[in-house]
């Protein structure tokens, strides 16, 4: 809906019939663009899986053509132990289920120092009972439906592997009441005591789902976040400046935000910050919103002319 309605603002600003086109399709129409010797370039959003078989569609082409990616994340969240506890609920709480998880910066994974490991799983418990699911067009709800079916069985295969390895502490439950049964609702869930290596903390869910863990080593604690396939953002709670210094140039992510209230690991600004993904976030290691963007998309040309 939101390509449409794009493209409707392209057609009312005038721009010529054909310079923008929607296709829309499923994984066939996908695979017929990417093998499209027609095709100069491409911009892809979507998974890492997904990413790297269309680099290497494209690579395996007559020649190299550009392909920009932004893909997943697991984006790790570190609080301190002199961290103010409210803004780093709110910023977990907005980051981990904003969209409803389903979103590439989602904070799906947070480590919480050893001395504020309780006391902020207990908040973050209470503030994720208080949000409200239903339509999202409503004033007042946070919340709205897993996009599909196939996501809420990963939701449940989620909570059900929490239950077998570790503690659901809220969610796990679908809801069907009233018009609540003719979508894919939830409520989010906050998991705990998962070891450091299971999937659910080293894979993106794509989901409203977040794992806490405590630390009590914050370079060990990041060394652990930095330690998956992605690297696109991570977030920092900390009022000590020797801490803010060790994420910030500790963390492998291109987009890292401290003490934010609005959102641990999302909702970069237009024009203020670069939303650039590391490792397998992203291929180009040139962001969104940031200035060497938009010259990837073209190619360098040298004119020598000798005048008589």
């Amino acid at each position: 809906m939101t390509g449409a309605l794009l493209l409707g603002a392209c057609d009312a600003a005038g721009v010529p019939s054909g310079c923008v086109n929607g296709v829309y399709g499923g994984a066939k129409t996908g695979a017929l663009l990417a093998h499209h010797t027609g095709i100069d370039g491409y911009a892809f959003t979507g998974s890492l899986d997904v990413g790297m078989e269309l680099l290497q569609t494209v690579a395996a082409g007559r020649h190299a053509r550009p392909v920009i990616a932004e893909m997943g994340g697991k984006n790790p969240t570190y609080i301190t132990a002199s961290a103010d506890l409210d803004v780093a609920v709110q910023g977990v709480l907005r980051s981990a289920f904003g969209l409803q998880g389903q979103k590439c910066s989602a904070g799906s994974k947070v480590y919480a120092h050893a001395a504020v490991h309780d006391a902020f799983l207990e908040r973050l418990c209470a503030a994720t009972e208080a949000v409200t699911v239903g339509d999202p067009r409503e004033r007042g709800v946070f919340m709205g439906p897993l996009i599909d079916e196939a996501a809420w069985r990963r939701y449940r295969t989620a909570c059900e592997d929490v239950d077998a390895s570790g503690r659901l502490l809220s969610g796990g439950r679908r809801l069907s009441a009233g018009e609540l049964a003719y979508g894919h609702y939830v409520r989010p869930a906050v998991a705990a005591g998962l070891p450091a290596d299971h999937r659910l903390n080293r894979k993106e869910l794509f989901l409203p789902f977040v794992s806490v863990q405590p630390f009590n080593d914050l370079q060990a604690a990041i060394d652990d976040g930095n330690a998956v396939d992605y690297g696109l953002t991570a977030g920092c709670y900390a009022q000590e400046q020797d801490e803010i210094d060790l994420f910030l140039n500790q963390a492998h992510a291109g987009a890292l935000y401290v003490n934010r209230a609005s959102g641990a690991t999302t909702g970069a600004w237009p024009g203020i910050q670069t939303f650039c993904g590391w490792k397998g976030s992203g291929m180009t290691g040139k962001g969104g919103l940031g200035p060497y963007y938009v010259t990837q998309f073209a190619r360098e040309q040298s004119h020598t002319v000798w005048r008589r």
